[in-house]
C-alpha cells in the first residue's frame, strides 16, 4: 500500500510539478513589471485596440474582437498588483494601480469617442453580453488569471498570454461602458464596468495565489518599522480589493441560482395544454425577487395561481414574488420584448381574413436571411423579427400557423408603402399567410 501511494505521489509530482520549467524569479519579476507600465507604444497600442474592439462591438462581429484582445496589452498592471502583493513590493502595488487606473479611463474614452461619433446606435447581442455579468465570467477569470501567471513564470514563453486576454474579456466590457456612456445608458455603463471589475480583481488574486504557491521572495526592508506599515498597507489593499469581489461573487453565484431555480419552475409547472407562456423576466434585487409572466390562452383562475405560488417553495423560491400577466389586461407595462406577445394576442382574437391551417407553412418553416435586402430596400428600417407562431382557436379545436413579422422604422410608413412591404415579404417568404405590424 505504502508503495502504491509512493507511485501515485510521484506521478502527481511529475506530471502536474509547476517548478520543473520554471523561471528564475527575478527575470519573471522583471518581465511583468516591464508591462506594468502604459506609455509611448503600449499607450497607443491600447488605444487602437479600443476602437478596432469598438468597431467589432459595433458591428456584432466576434472575430474582430477577438482580433483587438490579441493586441491588448491590458493584463500588464493587473498582473503587476498580484505580484506585487505576493512580493510585498508595495511601490509595484502602487505603480500597478495608477497605470490600471490611467488605462481604464484611457479605454473608456476612447471607446466613449468612437460610440459618439458612429452613425451605428443599436445594442448589439455583443454589447449586451456584456453587461449582465454571470457566474461564468468569475470562473473564467479565475481559470483565465491562473493560466496568465503560470504562462509568464515559464522559461519558455507560450501564446498563453494573448489566450487569456480572450477569455477574461478585460476589452469588450471597457468599450461596452464607453458606449453606455456615449448612449446615455447608466444600466450599460455600471453594467460592463462591475464586469470589468470582476475580471480584474480575479485575474489579481490568481496572480497572487501562483505567486505564493511558487513562494517568490518577499521583498524585505532594512527599516522593520517601515517594513511593517508597507504591510498593513497591502494587507489593507488585499482585504479591500477582496472583499468586494466575494460579496459580487456571492450575488453573482444567488442570481444564477434564482434565475436557474426560476426556469426550473416554470418548465415542469407552467406546462399548460391551451396556456403558453411568451415572455418570462427574472427581477432579482435583495428586497426581494420577482418572476414577471406573459402568459397567452387560456386564463388561469385565482386557484390555480394560489397553487403556483405554493409549489415555488419546493424550487427553493420562497421569497420570490410571481407576477402573472393574461388576457387584455397584459398589455400593460409593454415592452420591445413582449411586441410579438401583442401580436399573436391580436390574431389569437381572430382575423377573419386568415386562412385554414391546411393551407399554412410549418411551424418548422425556416426564415431566410434578409438582411441585406432589407438594408437595401428600407436604410430607414431600424429593427425587425419574423417567426412562424401557432394561433389556437377557443370555439374550436383548430391550430394555425402564421408567419408574424415586427417591423420598426426610424419615421413614420404610409399604409401604400405598408401594403408594398407585406406583398414584397409574402413573395420572399413564400408565405401567404404572413401578418405584419409596424411600429412606431
Amino acid at each position: 500500500m505504502n508503495e502504491i501511494y509512493l507511485a501515485l505521489k510521484n506521478f502527481i509530482f511529475y506530471r502536474f510539478s509547476l517548478h520543473e520549467d520554471n523561471a528564475e524569479e527575478t527575470e519573471t519579476i522583471e518581465s511583468i513589471k516591464k508591462n506594468v507600465e502604459f506609455k509611448g507604444a503600449s499607450l497607443w497600442t491600447l488605444i487602437f485596440a479600443i476602437f478596432i474592439a469598438s468597431i467589432g462591438l459595433n458591428v456584432n462581429s466576434t472575430a474582430v474582437i477577438i482580433g483587438a484582445m490579441l493586441i491588448s496589452p491590458l493584463m500588464g498592471p493587473i498582473m503587476g498588483v498580484g505580484l506585487g502583493i505576493g512580493i510585498n513590493d508595495f511601490e509595484l502595488v502602487k505603480k500597478g494601480v495608477r497605470n490600471l487606473v490611467i488605462a481604464t479611463i484611457i479605454s473608456v474614452a476612447a471607446s466613449t469617442l468612437y460610440f459618439w461619433i458612429t452613425p451605428l446606435h443599436d445594442s448589439s447581442s455583443e454589447l449586451l453580453s456584456r453587461t449582465s455579468p454571470s457566474i461564468w465570467d468569475v470562473f473564467i477569470a479565475g481559470f483565465g488569471g491562473l493560466a496568465g501567471i503560470i504562462a509568464a513564470t515559464r522559461k519558455h514563453k507560450t501564446n498563453a498570454i494573448p489566450g487569456v486576454a480572450i477569455a477574461t474579456a478585460l476589452m469588450p466590457p471597457l468599450c461596452t461602458a464607453g458606449f453606455g456612456l456615449a448612449s446615455g445608458n447608466i444600466y450599460f455603463f455600471l453594467g460592463a464596468i462591475y464586469l470589468y471589475f470582476i475580471n480584474s480583481i480575479f485575474i489579481c488574486v490568481a496572480t497572487f495565489l501562483i505567486v505564493r504557491y511558487l513562494k517568490f521572495h518577499k521583498k524585505d526592508f532594512g527599516d522593520k518599522q517601515y517594513e511593517r506599515k508597507v504591510h498593513r498597507y497591502i494587507l489593507i489593499i488585499v482585504l479591500v480589493t477582496a472583499a468586494p469581489s466575494v460579496y459580487l461573487a456571492y450575488r453573482i453565484v444567488d442570481k444564477s441560482i434564482f434565475e436557474n431555480n426560476a426556469n426550473a419552475f416554470i418548465q415542469h409547472e407552467l406546462n399548460y395544454k391551451n396556456t403558453q407562456v411568451i415572455s418570462k423576466i427574472y427581477k432579482y434585487s435583495r428586497k426581494g425577487n420577482e418572476i414577471d409572466l406573459l402568459l397567452l390562452g387560456d386564463e388561469l383562475i385565482p386557484r390555480e395561481i394560489d397553487t403556483l405560488q405554493k409549489k415555488m417553495f419546493a424550487y427553493k423560491l420562497e421569497n420570490t414574488k410571481l407576477i402573472i400577466r393574461q388576457g387584455l389586461n397584459a398589455k400593460n407595462k409593454l415592452d420591445i420584448s413582449q411586441i410579438k406577445a401583442s401580436i399573436l394576442e391580436a390574431v389569437y382574437q381572430g382575423d377573419s381574413t386568415s386562412k385554414k391551417s391546411n393551407s399554412f407553412d410549418g411551424i418548422s418553416r425556416p426564415i431566410p436571411e434578409i438582411d441585406g435586402e432589407l438594408n437595401a430596400l428600407y436604410p430607414e428600417l431600424r429593427t425587425y423579427t419574423i417567426n412562424n407562431v401557432e394561433v389556437k382557436h377557443l370555439a374550436t379545436t383548430r391550430v394555425d400557423t402564421v408567419t408574424m413579422a415586427v417591423f420598426n422604422f426610424s419615421s413614420s410608413v404610409s399604409a401604400k408603402e405598408k401594403m408594398r412591404l407585406q406583398v414584397w415579404l409574402k413573395n420572399r417568404l413564400k408565405s401567404d399567410s404572413l401578418q405584419l405590424l409596424i411600429t412606431p
